[in-house]
């Protein structure tokens, strides 16, 4: 079966897609890495509804409005900081791509660009990581293949380590 996800190598806050995840902090405010770049990108709006929800715990999602982005919405994602892979990294990183094509499809998303969450300041093994998406994705798509999803990778390395992950399945 062909599953509706590919890998590329892009700015997430350039995509014309649907809905974009944001690779969060728990107190969904601007950050380094992708977050800092899709606050800058969406302008001061986002930080507004951001604010609104008064934080999201690790492993979970919250969502706002696109704002100045192309895409319609934003789905913050609070990724696990490594601690070694005995901390329930794993199942926390999981989460956080399950409850991404979840508040997709609750959004009637026909598409989701996701990026390496947790893999920069976190410290999340990139590779490992990847699995784990490509993985928890891909058992999601299997049982209802909408939508359509975009790993968006910000090196060709880890576009690289997603294509891995994908060709393993």
């Amino acid at each position: 079966m062909d599953l509706p996800m590919r890998v590329i190598t892009a700015d997430i806050t350039t995509l014309d897609v649907d809905a974009i995840v944001n690779a969060a902090n728990e107190r969904l405010l601007a950050g380094d890495g992708v977050c800092g770049a899709i606050h800058r990108a969406a302008g001061p709006a986002l930080e507004a509804e951001c604010r609104a929800h008064g934080g999201c715990p690790t492993g979970e999602v919250r969502v706002t409005k696109g704002c100045n982005l192309p895409a319609r919405w934003v789905i913050h994602a609070v990724g696990p900081v490594w601690k070694g892979g005995g901390a329930g990294e794993a199942e926390l990183l999981a989460a956080c791509y399950r409850g991404g094509v979840e508040a997709a499809r609750d959004l009637g998303a026909a598409s989701v660009a996701f990026p390496a969450i947790s893999t920069g300041i976190f410290g999340y093994p990139a590779a490992e990581a990847a699995r784990v998406a490509v993985e928890t994705v891909a058992g999601m798509l299997r049982e209802d293949p909408t939508p359509e999803v975009v790993f968006c990778c910000f090196s060709e390395e880890s576009a690289a380590d997603h294509r891995a992950a994908m060709e393993a399945l």
